[in-house]
């Protein structure tokens, strides 16, 4: 049911981005840039840790991004080996319309729902999520 929902729901974050003019990214990518969003100018370990993603993974999709204009990579200030990761200008103006689509995903998901519900719901899920990171052994 899980794998279904993310299917199901990416196809259609994917058509809102696209008709609110941000057919750009897609939303793996839109999972970073909104951790950026969250809080610029990080490492690129800080990021793999909020994004959940294998440092691999994400280098792969930061050189996408960064080809693209949204993101920079810079060298630390303090430390040479690590690379921080920050949001362009051309990034900074998409973040509104990102941000619409994603509550209107949140209107689609809880149609109908009671907000005791909604918050049932995100406790089961954090809890889902919880017993899969404890498996991995990784950090949430």
């Amino acid at each position: 049911m899980i794998s279904k929902i993310h299917q199901t729901s990416d196809r259609i974050f994917t058509r809102l981005l696209k008709e609110a003019g941000v057919d750009e990214i897609n939303p793996a990518q839109g999972r970073i840039l909104f951790a950026l969003w969250k809080k610029d100018d990080v490492p690129i370990t800080e990021l793999a840790k909020e994004t959940m993603l294998h440092k691999s993974t994400l280098t792969k999709m930061l050189d996408t991004l960064e080809e693209a204009g949204h993101i920079a990579r810079e060298a630390s200030p303090t430390d040479r080996r690590t690379i921080h990761i920050k949001l362009t200008d051309m990034n900074r103006q998409l973040r509104r319309r990102y941000d619409e689509v994603s509550e209107e995903m949140r209107r689609i998901y809880y149609r109908g729902f009671t907000q005791p519900e909604i918050e049932q719901l995100g406790d089961l899920l954090t809890r889902v999520l919880g017993n899969l990171v404890e498996y991995t052994g990784e950090e949430e």
